[in-house]
C-alpha cells in the first residue's frame, strides 16, 4: 500500500488525490458478492487463479502507465484480482480446516497472508531505496506468477450438483455475516488509515526509512496469531474483539503524535497484536454454522465491508490529511474501533457470538 502513494507522488500528482488510490482499489467491494457466490458455483480454484492473473496485469502495468488515470484504471485491475484471490482462499481455509480447530487454522492461515501484506511494504519501500519503482513492480509480477504455477496442481473438494444449483438461486450477501461484517469495516477503516498513510507521515515528519514500522508490525501479528486461534477455539472471541479493538484506538493516538521512528514502531506492535488478533477471529467467527456451499457467499459478504471500510477510509483520511495534516488524521481514524466496539458490547447482549451448530 505506502508504494503506490510515493509513486504518484515521485510522478508529479496533487497528494489530495492520494486517497483514491487505494479508494479505487477497494471499490472491488461492488465485485466482492459475486466473486464469493462464484467460488460457490465455479469452485474456489478457478476464482483463485483468475484473480492472480489480473494481479499479474496490474503489476506489470503499473510500470508502463504514463498517467494517475491509468495507475488508477490498474488500480482497479489490481482491486478485482485481490477480492477474487482474498475471497477465494479465505473460503478455501475454512473448508480444508476442522470446525473444532478453525480458529486455530484461520489463525495460521492469516498469519502468512497478513505476513506477506506487513513484510511486502518493507521489501518495496527498501527496493525503492536501492533500485527503482519499476523494480518493485516487476517483482510483484514475478511473485503473482509464482503462485499461479504453484496454484494449478491443487486439488479441492467439489460439491454435489444439486447444492451448487441451488445456491446459483441464493442471494448475493448472507445477512447471516452482517453483524460480523459491521466490524470488520470499522477494522477496516482503522487499518486503511495507519497502512496507506504511514511512509508518507514518516515523511513529513522527517523520518527517511521507515521499512522498520512494517518489520515490527509484520512480527506483532506473527506473535498474535500463533496464540489468539487456540484461544479462540477453547475460550471464545468475546475477551478478543474487546480487547483488540482499543489496542487499534491506542494505536492510532500514538501514531498521531509520533515524532520519532520508535514511536512509529511502537504504535506498529500495538496495532498489529490487535490487528493480528482480530481479523482472524472476524473471519472464523463468520463462517460458524454456515453451510459448505454458503461460505464463499458468507466471506464475500465479509470482505465487501473490509473493502468497504478501506475505501471510504482512505479516500475520507486522505483528505483530512491533506487539509489538516496527519494528527487530525489519525485522531479521527481511532474512531472507528471504538465505534466498532460500542457495537460489539451492544451486540453481544443479544448473542453474537452465542454457540451454534458448526458445519
Amino acid at each position: 500500500m505506502p508504494v503506490l502513494p510515493k509513486y504518484t507522488l515521485h510522478l508529479g500528482v496533487d497528494g489530495k488525490y492520494i486517497g483514491l488510490i487505494n479508494g479505487i482499489f477497494n471499490s472491488s467491494f461492488l465485485i466482492r458478492p459475486f466473486v464469493g457466490k462464484e467460488c460457490d458455483r465455479r469452485g474456489r480454484k478457478t476464482v483463485y487463479i483468475i484473480g492472480l492473473i489480473l494481479l499479474s496485469i496490474a503489476a506489470f502495468g503499473y510500470g508502463l502507465a504514463p498517467s494517475f488515470f491509468c495507475i488508477l484504471l490498474f488500480r482497479f485491475f489490481h482491486g478485482v484480482g485481490w477480492a477474487a484471490c482474498s475471497t477465494s482462499s479465505n473460503t478455501i481455509a475454512a473448508d480444508l480446516i476442522p470446525a473444532e480447530r478453525r480458529g486455530e487454522g484461520i489463525s495460521y492461515y492469516g498469519m502468512f497472508s497478513t505476513l506477506a501484506q506487513a513484510g511486502a511494504p518493507a521489501l518495496g519501500l527498501s527496493l525503492i531505496e536501492t533500485h527503482s519503482y519499476k523494480t518493485v513492480f516487476m517483482v510483484s509480477m514475478t511473485l503473482a506468477v509464482a503462485a499461479i504455477l504453484v496454484s494449478l496442481p491443487l486439488k479441492l473438494k467439489t460439491f454435489s450438483c444439486s447444492s451448487v444449483a441451488d445456491n446459483a438461486q441464493g442471494p448475493l450477501f448472507d445477512k447471516r455475516a452482517f453483524k460480523v461484517s459491521a466490524l470488520m469495516f470499522f477494522l477496516a477503516i482503522s487499518y486503511g488509515g495507519l497502512i496507506t498513510f504511514t511512509a508518507l507521515c514518516a515523511d513529513d515528519r522527517g523520518i527517511g526509512n521507515i521499512s522498520p514500522f512494517f518489520l515490527v508490525y509484520a512480527f506483532s501479528i506473527m506473535i498474535a496469531r500463533l496464540k489468539v486461534g487456540r484461544y479462540y477455539d477453547t475460550k471464545g472471541p468475546t475477551l478478543i474483539i474487546a480487547l483488540s479493538m482499543p489496542a487499534l484506538f491506542i494505536s492510532n493516538v500514538l501514531m498521531a503524535c509520533a515524532n520519532s521512528l520508535m514511536m512509529f514502531c511502537i504504535s506498529g506492535i500495538i496495532f498489529g497484536i490487535g490487528y493480528g488478533s482480530l481479523q482472524p477471529t472476524l473471519l472464523a467467527l463468520s463462517v460458524k454454522g454456515i453451510e459448505p456451499e454458503r461460505r464463499g457467499t458468507v466471506n464475500g459478504t465479509v470482505m465487501s465491508a473490509f473493502d468497504l471500510g478501506i475505501g471510504i477510509g482512505s479516500t475520507l483520511l486522505g483528505v483530512v490529511a491533506n487539509y489538516g495534516g496527519y494528527l487530525i488524521m489519525y485522531m479521527t481514524a481511532s474512531l472507528a474501533p471504538l465505534t466498532g466496539l460500542i457495537l460489539f458490547l451492544i451486540w453481544n447482549r443479544s448473542g453474537i457470538v452465542k454457540s451454534t451448530d458448526d458445519c
